[in-house]
């Protein structure tokens, strides 16, 4: 029972993982980066395997445990509803973060700044995108391949989330 969990957890945390760098690769392309930036290239890959894997992982697995057995649209509509209250303002901000003081090494100061600049639209461009995906996940994805669909969506909405934290780096830059 155990190992089977194990395998799980890390291969969500390794899926995870690959799909950030995917992301990365891609915003970087987008972004008119000439040279490889590998660095952060790994950095984000870190990411992907060190925490929204396996924070995605628990978070479907608590979902399971709070509403078990029960289903409809009035179950999907609240796990979408407590998703976007809890875990998306809270990943946003933290990949923001992250971004910030881990990829581009900025001080904290700037860092806080930048999230109080521009947290409030990212987390309202969150709103208006992630209950789509959550209400097609929750309603139609079986609970073993919610973490892959989360986390394959998630690459697309971080090279948003990429792109806007590179844009104010390179301004400065």
């Amino acid at each position: 029972m155990f190992s089977r969990f194990l395998v799980s957890f890390v291969s969500r945390a390794i899926t995870a993982g690959v799909l950030a760098g995917c992301s990365d690769l891609t915003a970087q392309k987008i972004s008119g980066i000439k040279k490889l930036q590998l660095r952060r290239l790994l950095l984000i890959m870190l990411y992907g395997f060190a925490y929204s894997g396996p924070f995605g992982h628990f978070l479907h697995k608590l979902m399971d445990i709070i509403f078990r057995g029960k289903k409809g649209n009035t179950t999907v509509a609240k796990k979408v509803l407590l998703e976007q209250l809890t875990s998306s303002p809270w990943n946003n901000m933290f990949f923001m973060m992250y971004y910030g003081l881990v990829v581009d090494g900025r001080p904290w100061s700037l860092v806080k700044n930048k999230v109080r600049k521009d947290y409030p639209s990212i987390q309202l461009t969150a709103w208006k995108f992630w209950p789509i995906v959550g209400w097609v996940n929750y309603q139609y994805m079986p609970l073993q391949f919610r973490v892959l669909f989360h986390s394959f969506v998630a690459s697309c909405w971080a090279i948003f989330l990429n792109l806007k934290a590179r844009s104010v780096a390179v301004k400065k830059a």
